[in-house]
């Protein structure tokens, strides 16, 4: 399989084998007017497999949604066809808007326009909890 550098961009590299689609949808890059390719279970030394992302386009994404994902994704910025900056993510202590409480009796459920904020509790295992009701999201 061939697929092109790219000349300006981003590339999501070392997300765990499996997790690249989940990152798609998260993301939003089924909106994206340009090139974006997922390429599943790529033979790895350091992992055995891997999703990686790339993106034709220098855009904003969320660093959090990264790290919620797969703590251990790799970002790397692409301009002019050269690595300018390689970002290594982390779980994040706060997710804005990126899960959807399940709770019926959360606050989220009936008003409109609070956000959906979850705090980090347990790291160790990935558990978010919302922060108006508690329910927990892993």
């Amino acid at each position: 399989m061939n697929v092109d550098s790219i000349k300006n961009g981003i590339v999501i590299d070392h997300i765990a084998a499996g997790s690249g689609m989940r990152l798609y949808d998260l993301l939003g890059l089924d909106a994206l007017d340009c090139s974006v390719a997922i390429i599943k279970n790529v033979p790895s030394r350091k992992m055995d497999k891997k999703d990686i992302i790339k993106i034709d386009a220098d855009i904003a994404i969320n660093f959090d949604v990264i790290g919620f994902v797969d703590p251990g994704a790799t970002v790397n910025i692409i301009r002019g066809g050269d690595l300018v900056e390689k970002r290594s993510i982390s779980a994040p202590d706060r997710l804005v808007n990126v899960l959807k409480c399940k709770n019926p009796r959360c606050i989220t459920s009936c008003e409109q326009d609070i956000d959906h904020v979850f705090k980090l509790t347990d790291k160790d295992n990935k558990i978010y909890r919302c922060i108006y009701c508690e329910t927990k999201q892993n």
